[in-house]
């Protein structure tokens, strides 16, 4: 998995209130290549707002989380989706464009933020087939140490990261960012916190 060009982009600024909850276990499949979930915490207010509006796509009874077995035929596919959104969406802030700090929705006039990318990503792998409990919204710290959103994908080589912000698709832990909550697996409405204990974080790729 070779590093390609970095892309530039723009990010939501309600991501920079990252709060860190805990309490109930969602348990990771193994140290390393998957990451180190503490438990539960709470979401994103652009994800709560996101559901309010679309509580189709945030339903789903609890329950056991599927991994995706990752093959030659699975792996362009993610290639392929993840160079296709970051191609097609134009880099835009919310404030710019809605005239608030952070809304998650769609990118269907063709721009967005972090948030936009992660949630076209997502939609356009679901529609082919990848189940949902595989596909988590992730809240990171950028090597600006500012709030920003991935989508990470749940393989059985581990957690892989879609980002706007490169083309390349890096296993978590190879990132320039420092983990810090995801969507839960077992249901797309509940977040957990991850305990990204590493010494630093990558790093940051040149342009």
């Amino acid at each position: 998995m070779a590093f390609h060009k970095k892309i530039k982009s723009v990010c939501g600024a309600g991501l920079l209130a990252i709060a860190m909850g805990g309490a109930s276990a969602e348990a990771a499949p193994a140290l390393g290549r998957f990451m180190p979930i503490l438990g539960e915490t709470n979401a994103p207010s652009g994800h709560m707002e996101f559901c309010d509006m679309r509580p189709g796509e945030c339903s789903g009874p609890d329950g056991m989380p599927v991994v995706v077995k990752l093959d030659g035929e699975r792996w362009e596919e993610l290639v392929q989706i993840n160079m296709k959104v970051n191609k097609a969406v134009r880099p835009t802030t919310d404030q710019a464009q809605f005239g608030v700090s952070e809304f998650w929705t769609y990118p269907t006039d063709g721009a967005g933020d972090c948030e936009e990318y992660v949630l076209e990503k997502r939609r356009i792998l679901m529609e082919n087939g990848w189940p949902k409990s595989a596909l988590l919204i992730t809240v990171v710290k950028d090597t600006k140490n500012e709030g920003h959103a991935v989508l990470s994908v749940r393989t059985d080589q581990g957690d892989l990261i879609l980002d706007n912000q490169m083309q390349a698709i890096l296993p978590w832990y190879s990132t320039p960012y420092r983990f810090v909550k995801r969507q839960s697996s077992r249901h797309p409405a509940k977040w957990a916190a991850i305990s990204d204990r590493r010494v630093s974080t990558v790093a940051s790729i040149s342009e």
